[in-house]
């Protein structure tokens, strides 16, 4: 379960390194730019709740220890 977590976490972070090239800096606003934004927003959440899980599982795990 930890591994898939890292992995998604490497997959959502590649999807916002590769939406950061596709963003038109002079109008970030318009166009495909707008999408990309949004796809970088999905990416960085991904992260977030992937990040929480692990240390949601590792409070688990060590509360199953005592």
């Amino acid at each position: 379960m930890i591994k898939s977590t890292y992995v998604i976490s490497i997959i959502a972070l590649l999807i916002v390194i590769y939406n950061c090239t596709i963003i038109d800096w002079e109008s970030p606003f318009s166009g495909d730019s707008i999408v990309a934004l949004i796809a970088i927003m999905c990416g960085l959440c991904c992260i977030l709740v992937m990040t929480i899980l692990r240390t949601s599982k590792k409070i688990q795990r060590l509360s199953d220890k005592n």
